[in-house]
């Protein structure tokens, strides 16, 4: 059944039929015509309940390499790990980094901000999937005691309401 609707045209109704929208009800779906660069072509048929193997992360050669800060004294690298930590690109790693640092850049050690500054060199996305146990983690983040605190905050047991942190000197 299509609608009728009316139009003026030149001071005087005119009645005009619209066409009937098409509308598909079939689950199928086609390949994306135009991927972005990277992206895996094949439908995922995983389940979100199963952890995913890292298989279709990005490979190393085309990832940037994090630039070399030699000489950084400790308090510069606890200041730039805060602004960092802030400025992830997408709001998930915004928050939960973000309150990550918040309330345990104090006790931190050196080696551990360096830690934290080399997983804060992967990939929002991977880090995320690693921190919320989507996706198993590369062998070399896999035994990591910094991860577990990262997953143990993101679990967020406590059910704590989080935003963005102050900027403050405390």
């Amino acid at each position: 059944m299509s609608l009728l609707r009316f139009s003026r045209i030149a001071s005087r109704p005119v009645l005009f039929r619209t066409p009937a929208r098409l509308i598909s009800s079939s689950g199928v779906r086609n390949a994306d015509p135009f991927p972005l660069p990277l992206q895996s072509h094949q439908p995922s048929t995983q389940n979100d309940s199963e952890v995913a193997k890292n298989d279709d992360s990005v490979p190393p050669e085309f990832m940037p390499k994090p630039l070399a800060r030699h000489g950084e004294d400790v308090e510069t690298l606890r200041a730039r790990l805060v602004y960092q930590s802030r400025k992830r690109g997408n709001l998930e790693m915004d928050l939960i980094f973000s309150t990550f640092a918040k309330e345990n850049m104090a006790t931190m050690s050196e080696a551990e901000l360096k830690e934290f500054d080399k997983l804060m060199d992967e990939p929002d996305w991977d880090v995320y999937y690693w921190c919320t146990r989507k996706r198993e983690p590369p062998a070399l983040w896999a035994d990591s005691p910094l991860l577990e605190r990262l997953r143990k905050h993101a679990k967020n047991e406590g059910r704590v309401v989080r935003r963005m942190p102050d900027l403050s000197k405390s």
